[in-house]
C-alpha cells in the first residue's frame, strides 16, 4: 500500500480528541499512536497500554499526574513561556491524568517489549539550545528542546522534542532527512499564525493545530511567516536495528554549513 506524506488540520472531536496517527489505523506508517487531547477542568483520563511505552506531554494548562506511587502537579502557561513537563512510562504502567484547569496534552505511544524505569521530565531537566543564531543572517534561528532521545533514553523506541521557530525564520535546517518516520504537531502564538512545511518536493501550509506526517527518506525543512512564532513538537519512531541518532544533511545544501553569512 502506498504511503503518503501529508499535512492536515483535522479538528478536535466533541470530546476534545484529535487523532494524528494510529499503529493500526490512520497514518499507520508512522508506527506510533499519537493523540492530542483538550481536557476540561476536573476531567480525568486513565491510560494503560499493555504492550506500548507512553509519553505524555503537557502542552498547556494545569494537570495532576499519578503513576506507580507518584503524584505530581504540572503547570505550563504556554509552549513559548515555559519548558515542558513530560511523563515517560513503559508498557503496563497505569497513568491517571486529572485536569486542574483547561489543558492540552499530547500522548505518544509505540510498541516496546522492554521494561524501564518511568521518568518525569520537568522543566528543569530540559536543555534549551538556540541554533543558527549567528549564521545566514539569523534566518534559521530557532530554539530546540530535546526531551528524550537515544542519548538519554536508549531503552525507548521513540524520540520527543520541541522547536520554536522565530518569526519569519526557517527551521529543520539545513534540509535533511532520515530513514525513521517523524510527526510534527504545530502551534502558533496567534490563532491566525501560519507557516510552511516542505516534504520532499511538496509544500504545505501549516496553521495552529496542524500536523505533518513525514515518511522516512524525505527532506523536511520548515518556515514560519513573519509576525508569528511557530512551535512544533517533533516525534520520531526508531526503526528496529536502526535508531535515530543523527540526521542526514541534503548534499545540495551542505555548502551552507561552511558559510558564515
Amino acid at each position: 500500500m502506498e504511503v503518503k506524506n501529508l499535512v492536515s488540520n483535522n479538528g478536535f472531536s466533541k470530546d476534545g480528541i484529535k487523532v494524528i496517527s494510529s499503529i493500526d489505523g490512520v497514518n499507520s506508517s508512522m508506527l506510533m499512536d499519537i493523540t492530542v487531547r483538550k481536557m476540561k477542568t476536573g476531567e480525568e483520563i486513565k491510560l494503560l497500554e499493555k504492550t506500548k511505552e507512553t509519553a505524555i506531554l503537557l502542552v498547556q494548562g494545569k494537570i495532576n499526574l499519578k503513576w506507580e506511587k507518584n503524584n505530581q502537579y504540572a503547570n505550563r502557561k504556554d509552549v513559548y513561556s515555559d519548558n515542558p513537563y513530560c511523563l515517560h512510562v513503559c508498557k503496563n504502567e497505569e497513568v491517571i491524568i486529572k485536569a486542574l484547569g483547561e489543558s492540552e496534552i499530547l500522548i505518544q505511544c509505540t510498541e516496546n517489549h522492554e521494561t524501564f524505569k518511568s521518568k518525569l521530565y520537568s522543566p528543569l531537566d530540559i536543555t534549551l539550545q538556540v541554533s543558527s543564531l549567528d549564521i545566514w543572517d539569523s534566518t534559521a534561528a530557532r530554539e530546540i528542546k530535546t526531551i528524550f532521545d537515544y542519548n538519554n533514553a536508549p531503552y525507548s523506541n521513540m524520540v520527543m522534542g520541541e522547536v520554536i521557530s522565530y518569526q519569519g525564520r526557517w527551521s529543520s535546517y539545513i534540509p535533511h532527512y532520515h530513514p525513521q518516520p517523524e510527526v510534527y504537531y504545530y502551534k502558533f502564538d496567534k490563532p491566525q499564525g501560519f507557516g510552511a512545511c516542505f516534504i520532499g518536493e511538496e509544500a504545505f501550509k501549516v496553521t495552529d493545530g496542524s500536523f505533518s506526517i513525514i515518511n522516512g527518506g524525505y527532506v523536511h525543512p520548515q518556515a514560519a511567516a513573519p509576525g508569528y512564532r511557530m512551535y512544533y513538537c517533533w516525534m520520531i519512531r526508531h526503526l528496529y536495528g536502526n535508531p535515530w541518532t543523527s540526521r542526514v544533511d541534503d548534499e545540495a545544501h551542505k555548502w551552507l554549513l561552511d558559510e558564515k553569512n
